[in-house]
């Protein structure tokens, strides 16, 4: 599942930036045409304040720029910054508005950039893009960066910064090859800018030549933060080659410090190298590292959450949620922290630093711990993780499609459980009553499973119920994009196109930047994990068609179920297990109907030539160098679920018995139940069917042979079974999810003579 790589890439590096260029708008109000000299010095005084963080001398001073030059609103964007900085970067919500209202004041709008009067206010635009990214509102952001990305080239320093942002930005929304085309135009704007100094220093004075020291300067300390970028843009892009050379360059450039190590961690995570993974982790020295105040992270917090994605991918569900929960732990304390100020508001997240906004990944772990404990075999935990998580990822189909596998298993009931061991008759025999000759066998009847879950209350209510199942799996459906039929004849094309967007990636036009990408067309988004490929959103709508049919079943909304059946057995790329249970599920809505002719056309045994989990396979597909193990542990197949196409077959006959029993045709349904028998082990053979030879004997007249049949929890107890080769070479789990037609209650009580 992808779910377990959420947030599992460090975020080492610094979110930018917000000091560093609103010093640089400070700076920027002195260079205004028309400026007096007077004006300049107490600009320059008034910035030099601010940078000592004397934000109270630094107000003094702007105000009394203000005075001199009472029409530049400029003044008053510093000023709103210097009082931001002064309450400890706790009013974001007050800058928010008070740029805003700047932003009218100028008679333009981040929409109507395209003027110079517009590259005078991009230093205004840049702030207020600061903001979004911090309070995690990235479309607006990028909105505004993508904007000033035009008016990048005379501004060398303030170029950098906006790619910086832009480049963190598609990061967070999973759009690396707009990521690399940034880095590669920073690039190109640092050689430019190298050889403008280099030539500058040969015509002017000294000025020029610590021009020259103080932009080679800032390009070497970017250097390493390049590399990074290009190793989380490669990672998501799942280049396995360009992410090794990359690795290289950063560990040259940052060395073993920890943003370093957790990119090679999540390298070789990929690779599925885990131990390798596990022991750079443990060697990241993360006490050294600053704290989320001044970085927006907090590194303890990732450390275990990386781990327990770690494990979970060795399939190590237990200790992975354990490192989930220190993870949760971690975050829950450094929020508290944040949130207290010294004041005793702890908890209340109010008065926030800026630059700790997203310091808090609470919802991002909380995800992470419901699909392990769904893995461990808790449901109701896990139902209680994801909801809370669904508050703010509630356009994730898959999140919604994992809620309700939640409920589901949590209505399962013990009889999975019970029919591990199998020869045992708790499938069969559900109590003894009297003694001698008046002693009574009851049998279990399969007609009470079907129960109301939540009885006196509304499906709405979010509890672990099969009527809140239903719920989910309908909205899971709803946020698919519509199937289109045209995709099938473009599929080759697109293909070619994302390839050679991924491999020329560098060399991509300017309308890589402008939002008008196809990017947005081949994927569709599911925070907090990677967003969903073409392929993976028709598996994921296989997957959400049969679990709706089997929720429909359990509700008895048969119409229902055997309307999502249909649909499930005409998707195109279907696989061969979902096409097996679609054809069951269909067969027992059918029945349900009184359609018994419609029914057996679905169970006749040639309908299943495959059992493989494929949508397993073909996620694995779209991430080749995930390595085999992360598949692995997700690909267990459950002890229900027939490993092979006999047993599959066989399960087949055994239910299509049932269909020709409703239709009175008896001597077909003993046939099939016979043949069923022939190949399978004789532990194999599910208590449904074990009743339904009881109730052919008893119709046959047969008590004694049905007694011997319950007594010795054998379907056929006079003959000598035959074991196929198939079964003999893998043995084949039992079979309980996928249940067998119910039989007449009229017939679960034998008497005995």
């Amino acid at each position: 599942m992808a779910e377990n790589t959420v947030d599992s890439r460090p975020k080492m590096s610094s979110l930018f930036h917000s000091k560093s260029e609103q010093n640089e708008s400070k700076h920027d109000s002195s260079s205004s045409p028309g400026v007096t000299d007077q004006e300049k010095e107490v600009a320059a005084s008034a910035y030099d304040s601010f940078s000592a963080g004397k934000y109270e001398e630094s107000l003094k001073q702007l105000e009394a720029l203000q005075e001199l030059n009472k029409e530049d609103y400029k003044i008053a964007l510093n000023r709103a910054v210097v009082e931001f900085y002064k309450s400890g970067q706790t009013t974001t919500g007050t800058l928010k508005q008070t740029l805003l209202a700047m932003k009218n004041q100028v008679h333009t709008s981040a929409e109507d950039v395209d003027g110079l009067d517009d590259v005078e206010n991009s230093l205004l635009y840049y702030n207020q893009a600061i903001i979004h990214f911090h309070m995690r509102q990235y479309s607006e952001a990028i909105s505004i960066g993508e904007r000033l990305y035009q008016f990048l080239e005379p501004f060398e320093k303030f170029a950098q910064a906006v790619c910086f942002l832009l480049v963190d930005l598609y990061l967070l929304t999973f759009q690396p090859e707009k990521a690399l085309h940034l880095l590669a135009v920073l690039d190109k704007l640092s050689v430019q800018g190298s050889s403008k100094n280099g030539k500058g220093e040969n015509n002017s004075n000294k000025d020029g030549a610590n021009q020259k020291a103080e932009f080679t300067a800032m390009i070497e300390a970017a250097k390493s933060k390049m590399h990074q970028y290009k190793v989380r843009a490669y990672i998501q892009m799942k280049s396995s080659k360009a992410c090794k050379r990359e690795i290289k360059s950063v560990m040259n450039t940052a060395g073993n410090s920890a943003p370093s190590l957790f990119l090679k961690s999540n390298f070789e995570y990929l690779r599925g190298n885990y131990r390798k993974a596990v022991k750079l982790l443990n060697s990241s020295n993360i006490a050294e590292h600053p704290g989320p105040i001044k970085t927006g992270e907090c590194v303890r917090c990732m450390f275990w959450n990386n781990l327990g994605c770690i494990h979970f991918a060795m399939g190590k569900h237990n200790l992975g949620i354990f490192y989930f929960k220190k993870a949760l732990q971690e975050n829950d304390h450094t929020c508290a922290q944040l949130g207290d100020g010294g004041n005793g508001q702890s908890k209340k997240f109010t008065g926030i630093p800026m630059c700790a906004l997203l310091a808090n990944k609470r919802y991002e772990l909380l995800y992470n711990c419901g699909i392990q404990l769904l893995h461990i075999g808790r449901p109701l935990a896990a139902f209680e993780c994801l909801m809370e998580a669904v508050q703010v990822y509630h356009s994730n189909p898959r999140l919604w499609l994992r809620l309700a596998e939640c409920c589901i298993s949590a209505n399962k009931g013990g009889s999975e459980q019970e029919s591990k061991g199998l020869p045992c008759k708790k499938g069969i025999v559900q109590s003894i009553v009297g003694q001698g000759y008046h002693r009574k066998i009851v049998l279990a009847s399969q007609t009470t499973q079907n129960t109301i879950y939540s009885e006196g209350q509304s499906a709405a209510i979010p509890v672990a119920s099969m009527e809140f199942a239903a719920i989910c799996l309908r909205n899971a459906l709803l946020l698919l994009p519509e199937h289109q039929t045209q995709d099938a004849k473009t599929e080759n094309g697109s293909k070619n196109s994302s390839q050679s967007g991924s491999t020329e990636s560098g060399s991509e036009n300017s309308d890589a930047c402008s939002g008008k990408g196809q990017e947005t067309d081949k994927f569709l988004s599911a925070a907090p994990s990677s967003p969903l490929r073409k392929q993976e959103v028709e598996n994921l709508r296989c997957s959400i068609l049969a679990c709706s049919t089997y929720v429909a079943l359990a509700l008895g909304d048969n119409l229902m179920a055997l309307n999502h059946a249909e649909k499930l057995l005409h998707q195109t790329k279907v696989s061969g297990s979902l096409k097996f249970l679609g054809h069951l599920y269909a067969a027992e809505a059918l029945i349900s109907l009184d359609r018994i002719s419609d029914a057996i056309s679905h169970l006749n045994p040639e309908n299943v030539s495959d059992v493989s989990m494929g949508v397993l396979a073909s996620e694995q597909d779209q991430g080749s160098d995930k390595g085999d193990e992360a598949v692995e542990s997700r690909k267990q197949t459950p002890l229900c679920y027939p490993s092979s196409v006999t047993s599959a077959r066989a399960m087949m006959l055994f239910n299509l018995g049932s269909a020709y029993c409703l239709r009175s045709e008896y001597e077909k349904a003993r046939k099939c139940l016979h043949q069923a028998a022939s190949m399978v082990n004789t532990k194999e053979i599910p208590p449904e069917a074990i009743l339904l030879g009881v109730y052919l004997e008893l119709q046959n007249g047969n008590t004694q042979l049905a007694l011997q049949i319950i007594k010795r929890n054998q379907l056929l107890p006079s003959a000598v079974q035959r074991v196929s080769p198939d079964s003999r070479k893998k043995p084949v789990q039992p079979l309980q999810t996928v249940q067998p037609i119910q039989l007449p209650s009229s017939f679960t009580q034998v008497q005995r003579k």
